[in-house]
């Protein structure tokens, strides 16, 4: 049974975190980089603090023109403070831009740590695509809602708190008027917020959803042409992608609401301050250029205003990408690291009464299942589809965890294993022999980074590799093609065992490692393997019994049971199942095999 079959994707909408969650969340990107966010933030706040001068300094120049005082001196410093402010909020913003940058690199490192770490369960019930959106769409909103929107409702708070004391110093009555247009612009931008939040999680969610459609279409490129299927897999992306669309659209209204409101407020607040401050300088309540300083100031506040709007919006977006990023975060991870190099005799596998099931809602796939391998040498195993066969490597790997008896290495529980330790005397060719993206010789190395130029040739040799070699253009730095398409199946399938081998590992698992082959190749292998019998402990799942007739024991597998264990000869008149699968495959030895 693969576990293809035994697993479906789960819902990996996240939940909407709560505000203290989300703000404990973003503290823990912010505070590796807070003494830089600081700097930032000091060399916005001189920015603002010279912006805060310049009504005033205005006020000032006003009156020496009504006074016929002189006024280049305060044009200077005018224009000293206009170019200062400007050159100090050009490097706070720099300073945020790279500390921005920082946070989303270090996020990135994290997730791609813990991801590269899930646990096998966890990674069957996810979308790879969408994971890695987690990685890159996701982590990018980080830069703005860690860093700029810090500082922003920082900054933009304390500005707008110093603007107000300013004003009400210059007239209450002015001040009144302007912050009663603020507070009502204020409620309809605080009940847009919400709504920015919804579109950009179900934006991002989209996103990943493409990003999903795309994984799955490029892993099975030819059988999507083979099927014709190119125009319904492109109208399932595309339908993603307008979906990603239509959010990104409605979080834009939004946005464009909330920044509207705050001009709006502007405007309107600019009139209301205009026809109440000329009324009361007109009354001689306050003078011209208490009513042209407050009036710069009423625009100044828009700088503090748009901060704090800016930050509540980031904020928004970027709790999203919060929620989704903590939940990959939350994914349980094996402890793994680097390990040395297998050593030590072959190993012995020993399964006492094994108990396992893919998950609990679906039947066991093993049932008690208990069998020893002693050492050196070839044990086979074999039944039907969906007998467990696979399995029994899954479990031996620590890919899953039994949930009765127990599996042995060495004598030793496998829990017991450090996961790194274990996997180093292991060598292990998948069913579907994956080859990864990149040359021929990166793929041998894999697993054995080491490895000289002596063992990769005495390893292509014996996997029967060194004709392809010689063949291709550029040897063992050939490009082969995302997961191997431009080699065969067969080549595929050499190159799985020759990585494997290279690893010189104490166990090797071998699962189908020879079904697409042909006749020539398979028995140039099988001997290559009986070869590395003598010094290794090998496992072997085969459907083709040629592969396994000189095995040194058969475990005879069916719906998760082991019900025989022998050579292929005593099995063959011993076992019913055997015997008939012997006969299929034209192997049976004597007349009762056909049984």
């Amino acid at each position: 049974m693969t576990t293809a079959e035994t697993t479906e994707t789960n819902d990996n909408t996240p939940a909407p975190l709560s505000a203290g969650e989300t703000w404990r969340a973003l503290y823990t990107h912010f505070r590796p980089h807070r003494g830089l966010v600081a700097l930032g933030a000091a060399f916005a706040l001189v920015g603002a603090v010279t912006g805060l001068l310049q009504p005033l300094a205005a006020k000032e120049l006003v009156d020496r023109l009504g006074g016929d005082e002189p006024i280049t001196g305060i044009l200077i410093a005018l224009t000293a403070l206009v170019v200062f402010g400007t050159a100090i909020e050009a490097l706070g913003g720099y300073v945020l831009g790279r500390t921005a940058e920082s946070v989303v690199l270090a996020a990135r490192r994290t997730l791609i740590g813990r991801l590269l770490r899930l646990r096998l369960p966890e990674m069957e019930r996810s979308q790879p695509g969408d994971l890695m959106s987690r990685i890159t769409s996701d982590t990018t909103l980080l830069r703005a809602v860690t860093t700029q929107s810090v500082v922003s409702a920082a900054t933009g708070g304390l500005s707008f708190v110093a603007t107000i004391v300013l004003m009400g110093f210059m007239d209450m009555v002015l001040l009144g008027v302007t912050l009663g247009v603020i507070v009502v612009i204020g409620a309809v931008v605080a009940l847009v917020m919400p709504k920015i939040a919804e579109a950009s999680r179900r934006s991002q969610e989209a996103v990943g959803e493409i990003s999903t459609r795309l994984e799955r279409a490029f892993g099975a490129f030819r059988t999507l042409k083979a099927s014709g299927a190119e125009e319904r897999e492109t109208a399932v992306v595309a339908a993603a992608a307008e979906e990603a669309w239509r959010n990104g659209v409605r979080s834009a209204k939004w946005e464009s609401v909330a920044w509207s409101s705050v001009g709006l407020a502007v405007q309107v607040s600019f009139l209301a301050v205009l026809g109440v401050g000329g009324a009361r300088v007109a009354s001689e309540a306050i003078s011209i250029s208490t009513l042209v300083a407050f009036l710069l100031f009423l625009f100044y506040l828009i700088d503090p205003i748009s901060k704090l709007v800016e930050a509540a919006t980031q904020y928004q977006e970027g709790s999203a990408a919060i929620a989704r990023i903590m939940e990959a975060e939350r994914l349980e991870t094996e402890e793994v690291g680097e390990a040395a190099g297998a050593a030590g005799g072959p190993a012995t596998v020993t399964f006492e009464k094994v108990a396992f099931s893919y998950r609990d809602d679906l039947p066991p796939v093993h049932h008690e299942v208990s069998f020893e391998v002693p050492g050196a040498g070839m044990t086979a195993f074999v039944g039907p589809s969906g007998a467990g066969k696979t399995t029994v490597f899954g479990l031996i790997e620590r890919f899953y965890e039994a949930s009765g008896g127990r599996v042995l290495v060495d004598g030793r529980d496998v829990r017991d294993w450090p996961v790194s330790q274990l996997r180093a005397a292991i060598g292990y060719v998948e069913q579907d022999a994956p080859v990864l993206a990149g040359t021929l010789r990166e793929n041998l190395v894999f697993a054995a980074p080491e490895a000289t130029d002596e063992q990769i040739t005495e390893v292509l040799v014996r996997a029967r590799l060194d004709s392809l070699v010689e063949r291709l253009p550029e040897g063992l730095d050939t490009v082969v093609g995302h997961r191997g398409s431009k080699l065969s199946g067969g080549e595929r399938q050499r190159v799985a065992i020759a990585r494997a081998l290279l690893r010189r590992p104490r166990l090797l698992l071998l699962d189908e490692a020879t079904s697409q082959l042909d006749a020539v190749n398979e028995m140039a292998l099988r001997d290559v393997v009986a070869e590395v019998s003598r010094e290794v402990t090998v496992l072997v799942v085969a459907h083709r019994l040629s592969t396994v007739t000189l095995a040194d024991r058969i475990v005879v597998m069916d719906a998760g049971r082991v019900r025989a264990v022998g050579t292929h000869t005593e099995l063959v008149s011993a076992d019913p199942l055997y015997g008939e699968l012997a006969a299929t495959q034209f192997l049976a030895t004597a007349p009762e095999a056909a049984v």
